[in-house]
């Protein structure tokens, strides 16, 4: 432990008014402080002669120089040099022992906290519950289950909550895994020439907590026994009063095979969206990234960046950063529009020729598993109706075209079709969420998010 040489260093200026000039400096001078622990200061001495001498002839004025300096310091101690080594021995054994005794079950990444969360109109709701939780677990929402699309935020806010809940309540278990993480400890389980202890050794990491986070809940879909075993290991938590919080992609509801008892569960408590990042959302995201990193660019970077980049944050952190390291390849200490636009040039040139009428429609066909002459023809069916509407939206959302263009793709349609379209897909995304999630999953498709 280090301690403020200032400090010490006014101890021995009162000692040296207190003691004889011999006496200081071969005895007082040579001390040294190695800790403080328990309202007492632990000093070194040169040799076993010095320790005696400074015990024997001068322990008052010590104590007293030591407590008008450290006014929280009641006593010290003396070492011998091999009593300093035995003792720093001592000391490692010890927080080596705690660390292994109290450290947490994962190791949440420092970086996401609270503070470094950008509250905005997409986010405000689930950043208030994540918070709630965090300072007192199983108090209202359990389970709390977050959903949104891929980069807004989730996987940091779980760690903002292992963060948070290590630093004010440090005795509680708390564990955070991927969906992946679970699925392969069970798979395991069942392949150990040890079933039924490794079974056992599984249930009592899953069910012996006072939190569990478990990240990307959608990739239990289609995994029967994993489902069944997460159902179980649910249930034991929720019923001894523990927290569990949940991230997915999607709504529970949206969730394809997805047991009901286990959607059910998910119901029980809080279920809350993150959403896209609104322009003013955006713009401080990378205000903020950028003074955590040290990055100095210009304000119109900024907003170029947020402008041309709105559904996934890491996306819009990684343009950052490539525009800051392409400017210091330059040359050049802050970062322009110009080395921007340099740096993005070809990810922004190689977005643009994806993002085509034609490859809209092939994204659309592929999710719905209609056909492009299906889309583009007179059929009135519901199952191709709702794509058709669907590609026409999202042409408008990516595409500047002019709507008469629009309807030569779908086969001549006047400009008054294509706006009920576009606006019947508007509308119904607003209360549809399994609708919501199908279009920006094909957005994303195109985008190649």
């Amino acid at each position: 432990m280090q301690y403020e040489k200032e400090l010490w260093a006014s101890v021995l200026n009162i000692l040296e008014k207190e003691v004889t000039a011999v006496s200081f400096d071969l005895w007082i001078k040579t001390l040294e402080p190695v800790e403080i622990k328990n309202n007492e200061i632990v000093l070194v001495a040169s040799s076993e002669t010095a320790k005696n001498q400074c015990l024997k002839n001068h322990s008052t004025p010590i104590r007293l120089a030591v407590k008008e300096v450290y006014k929280n310091i009641d006593s010290f101690n003396i070492l011998s040099p091999q009593e300093k080594d035995d003792h720093l021995k001592d000391v490692a054994i010890l927080e080596e022992r705690q660390e292994k005794e109290y450290s947490p079950l994962c190791n949440f990444n420092k970086k996401y906290t609270f503070d470094s969360f950008v509250v905005g109109n997409s986010n405000q709701f689930v950043y208030a519950a994540s918070r709630s939780v965090a300072e007192n677990p199983n108090n209202k929402y359990n389970p709390l289950f977050i959903y949104g699309g891929v980069g807004l935020g989730k996987t940091h806010l779980l760690h903002a909550i292992g963060n948070h809940l290590s630093l004010t309540k440090p005795d509680l278990k708390v564990l955070y895994v991927t969906c992946e993480q679970f699925t392969n400890d069970y798979i395991d389980t069942l392949g150990s020439n040890k079933k039924e202890k490794s079974l056992l050794s599984f249930r009592e990491k899953y069910r012996n907590l006072d939190v569990l986070m478990i990240d990307d809940i959608q990739f239990i879909a289609s995994k029967i026994e994993t489902q069944e075993q997460f159902f179980h290991t649910f249930n034991d938590l929720y019923q001894n009063n523990k927290q569990v919080i949940i991230a997915s992609d999607r709504h529970p509801r949206n969730i394809a095979t997805l047991s009901d008892r286990l959607r059910s569960r998910f119901a029980m408590g809080l279920t809350q969206d993150i959403q896209k990042p609104d322009f003013e959302t955006r713009m401080a995201i990378l205000k903020k990234k950028a003074q955590e990193e040290r990055y100095s660019v210009d304000d119109d970077v900024i907003t170029y960046l947020a402008e041309k980049l709105n559904t996934n944050i890491r996306e819009m952190e990684g343009a950052l950063q490539k525009t800051y390291f392409y400017a210091n390849l330059m040359g050049k200490q802050n970062a322009s529009l110009n080395d921007a636009k340099e740096a993005l040039k070809e990810v922004f040139e190689s977005e643009a020729k994806a993002v085509n009428p034609e490859n809209i429609l092939e994204k659309v066909c592929r999710y719905f598993n209609v056909t492009e002459d299906d889309i583009i023809g007179k059929s009135k069916k519901k199952e191709i109706v709702e794509p058709r509407q669907v590609a026409v939206y999202i042409i408008t959302e990516l595409l500047d075209l002019p709507l008469t263009s629009i309807g030569k793709i779908f086969n001549g349609r006047d400009h008054t079709t294509i706006i009920h379209s576009r606006d019947k897909i508007s509308d119904k995304i607003k209360t549809d969420n399994r609708l919501k999630i199908a279009v920006e999953d094909i957005k994303n498709m195109v985008l190649k998010k």
